[in-house]
């Protein structure tokens, strides 16, 4: 069975008027783009890694609050075989995601952000006229907001606004649609 990975479109958020909203960061955990991490401990203390902050899995005990999201901008798949990573061998952005321990953006969520995401970059289960939202849970959710029935008060919040797709690029002659979620920031 493949395992895909999260497609994420930034639809309509402030970071893109704003370098300040937008920071290189580095994880010990592989991420994929919609990913939401808490910036902890500061700046990496890698060699060359000056300017990139580090992340972690989001935690209760940390605050839900303060959360960056992934976005690489550059959903180019990987392939890896052993310690050699390959890029661009098939056109699926569904096999993209950024390798753990590696440089990727990230930016600040802002009220009013308009997102789209696919089911796979979620936590939990859409089921029509019931789940409304998605909210960032305590470190068990993983990187991935998590679907529930109501805004979660006081953490990042996404309120769902249409279902939607994502147009796929298979390389072959025909094209293929993912189910997608549109959403607007309503909690941080």
């Amino acid at each position: 069975m493949t395992t895909y990975h999260g497609v994420f479109e930034p639809t309509a958020i402030a970071a893109t008027s704003n370098d300040a909203w937008v920071r290189n960061i580095v994880c010990a955990s592989a991420l994929d783009n919609g990913n939401i991490v808490k910036l902890k401990g500061g700046k990496s203390a890698t060699d060359g890694e000056s300017e990139v902050w580090t992340a972690v899995v989001p935690s209760a005990a940390d605050g839900l609050t303060d959360l960056w999201m992934v976005y690489s901008g550059e959903e180019i798949p990987l392939a890896v075989s052993g310690d050699s990573v390959y890029k661009g061998l098939n056109l699926d952005p569904r096999n993209f995601y950024t390798l753990a321990d590696k440089v990727v953006s990230a930016y600040k969520p802002f009220l009013g952000d308009i997102i789209k995401v696919s089911a796979a970059a979620l936590g939990g289960s859409f089921i029509l006229n019931t789940t409304t939202h998605v909210n960032a849970v305590d470190n068990t959710g993983g990187f991935k907001l998590l679907w529930g029935n109501s805004q979660t008060a006081s953490v990042l919040s996404y309120k769902l606004i249409a279902v939607s797709y994502i147009s796929l690029a298979t390389g072959a002659i025909n094209t293929q649609r993912q189910d997608a979620y549109v959403f607007e920031c309503v909690g941080l």
